[in-house]
Order: C-alpha cells, then sequence, then structure tokens
C-alpha cells in the first residue's frame, strides 16, 4: 500500500506562485512515475503534470506549460509541484497520484494510488 500526502496549497493572488509536495510511504518511489491532476468545482479531474521515475523525463498539460514545473527528490520520497503567475482558472482541489510502473500517463485511471488532495484557491 502506498500513502500519498499532499501539502502546500493555499490561498494566492493571480500572478503569484506556490509549491505543492506530495510525500509518499512507498519502499519503491524511485521507480513510481508521479503526477499531479486537479479538479475545480463542477469539472471532471484532469491531468496537470507527470515525471517518470528518470527525473528528466515530464510532461505536462498546454495549460500550465512554462508556468508550472513538477519535480522529484527520490532520497526523500518527495514530488514537487511548483506554480508561477497563478490564474484564477488554475483554482482547483489539487491531487497527487502514483503510478507503479510504465510510462508517464495522463489519464487518471492509469494511476494506482491518490493522495486526499489539497485546495489551490487563486484570486483575481
Amino acid at each position: 500500500q502506498v500513502q500519498l500526502v499532499e501539502s502546500g496549497g493555499g490561498l494566492v493572488q493571480a500572478g503569484g506562485s506556490l509549491r505543492l509536495s506530495c510525500a509518499t510511504s512507498g519502499r519503491t518511489f524511485s521507480s513510481y512515475v508521479m503526477g499531479w491532476f486537479r479538479q475545480a468545482p463542477g469539472k471532471e479531474r484532469e491531468f496537470v503534470a507527470a515525471i517518470s521515475w528518470n527525473p528528466s523525463s515530464t510532461y505536462y498539460a498546454d495549460s500550465v506549460k512554462g508556468r508550472f514545473t513538477i519535480s522529484r527528490d527520490n532520497a526523500k520520497k518527495t514530488v514537487y509541484l511548483q506554480m508561477k503567475r497563478l490564474k484564477p482558472e488554475d483554482t482547483a482541489v489539487y491531487y497527487c497520484a502514483a503510478r507503479l510502473g510504465g510510462r508517464i500517463g495522463v489519464r487518471s485511471n492509469m494511476y494506482d494510488y491518490w493522495g486526499q488532495g489539497t485546495q489551490v484557491t487563486v484570486s483575481s
């Protein structure tokens, strides 16, 4: 069983920055594909970013490309999402997810474990 715990959400003004963290309990974290998804009220959960076991392999949704950066620290078993130039439309609950093996995926059903989510609110 893998447990994921997100932190770092909050309220920020448009143009501001936040860094989300996701700490994991898995013993083989370095082999997981890690992803970030988000869900706004009344909308479906959507892919934000993902990173392979190889930290140089990353993938982003077009809506966040150039503003968000995903990274991982395998020694700390933690994945991060640095968010800059935030917009009101980035407001959502952000979820961390782990995929046990395989390649980077953009569909939520490709991930095996999920965190409880952390709220990000961007005011205009």
